[in-house]
């Protein structure tokens, strides 16, 4: 249960006051600022937001990607000191071997959405600060090629909970490809073949029936995982646009649409809406006024969401506001090709 200070509540207050006093703005928009707003009174003084009760550094780094992709930068603007002090504590979560994660199970999910962060933070910041973000960076990615399977088999190529796991998914493979993916675009070191070896595993996690994705190889279709294949494809390699598998996932997406009381729902809202975005013309146009009345009409009034994800408004409010602003195409993850643009 989340309790407000006098403070909490005079600062949502002013903050309200202030949209009130303000040019008018289109939904989206107004949606997108209140939901930062709100972000902004959830952040911890050391710079971290919680998950569970606990500083965590994945929630950090969405938190982050929530500014960022509404194009607050560090360095600028309203929301630059959150942007600082969430890349900052984050940085300063790093251990030895390189990982960004809390002493858990899902290690490699932590490890991916921080890695991702970073190289995002890096190419929106200064010089300066993208230096200092990209020394961090170099033992990450190394660490994320490590964990890559290589042993032949349904699973080599993903990734998994734990650096030392031995078998593979597509939620975790998912976050370790956006993040070599972003590391690319900052121009790191990543060998095609390791993308090549990530793609053929994604592949195999296709449900040939619905023309989706499952969790594993040979799984059932889930909404999330057949966004998250659908963007890999996308975003790995020119010449796998606008491939079958990918047009097929999309497909699958329309026939599938969001609906609140799905699992992970802001987990599907997430990987499904850059899904669709990066396929574009009808595909995005018939997908958008959905997820954009589901997000906007579930907002609460004081600029949060929440449902029954375990992992608390914070990663609810990060993940909605990501799902909005991906045709703002501030992170660079978000950019796509000029010819698929949606119909006007």
């Amino acid at each position: 249960m989340l309790r407000f200070t006098f403070g909490t509540i005079l600062a949502l207050l002013l903050a309200s006051s202030a949209f009130a006093q303000s040019p008018a703005k289109d939904r989206l928009t107004e949606s997108v600022d209140r939901g930062l707003a709100f972000l902004t009174l959830l952040q911890e003084k050391d710079g971290s937001w919680q998950a569970s009760s606990t500083r965590h550094p994945a929630v950090t780094s969405l938190a982050v990607m929530a500014y960022l992709s509404a194009g607050h930068v560090p360095g600028e603007g309203p929301y630059r000191d959150n942007v600082e002090k969430g890349v900052r504590w984050v940085l300063n979560q790093q251990q030895p071997n390189g990982l960004f994660a809390l002493p858990a199970w899902e290690e490699m999910y932590q490890h991916g959405i921080c890695t991702m962060m970073l190289c995002e933070a890096a190419a929106m910041s200064d010089a300066k600060t993208a230096r200092e973000i990209k020394s961090k960076l170099e033992k990450a990615i190394k660490l994320i090629l490590q964990a890559q399977r290589a042993e032949k088999g349904p699973f080599q190529g993903g990734w998994r909970y734990r650096l030392d796991s031995n078998d593979a998914d597509m939620s975790v493979t998912g976050w370790q490809l956006l993040a070599l993916r972003a590391a690319r675009n900052l121009g790191c070191d990543v060998p095609a073949e390791r993308i090549d070896m990530a793609m053929q595993f994604i592949t195999s996690c296709r449900e040939p029936r619905s023309g989706g994705f499952g969790y594993i190889p040979g799984g059932p279709m889930t909404v999330a995982c057949t966004g998250t294949g659908i963007l890999a494809i996308e975003l790995c390699g020119k010449e796998r646009h606008h491939s079958r598998d990918a047009l097929l996932g999309g497909s699958c997406l329309i026939k599938n649409p969001l609906k609140l009381d799905d699992p992970h729902f802001f987990y599907s809202a997430y990987y499904s809406s850059q899904a669709m975005f990066q396929l574009g013309n009808n595909y995005w146009n018939v997908f958008r006024p959905n997820l954009h009345k589901l997000l906007l009409d579930g907002q609460q009034r004081n600029g949060g969401w929440i449902n029954n994800d375990n992992l608390g408004v914070s990663y609810n409010t990060a993940m909605a506001i990501l799902a909005l602003t991906v045709e703002y195409r501030y992170l660079p993850i978000y950019q796509r090709n000029e010819e698929n643009e949606p119909a006007k």
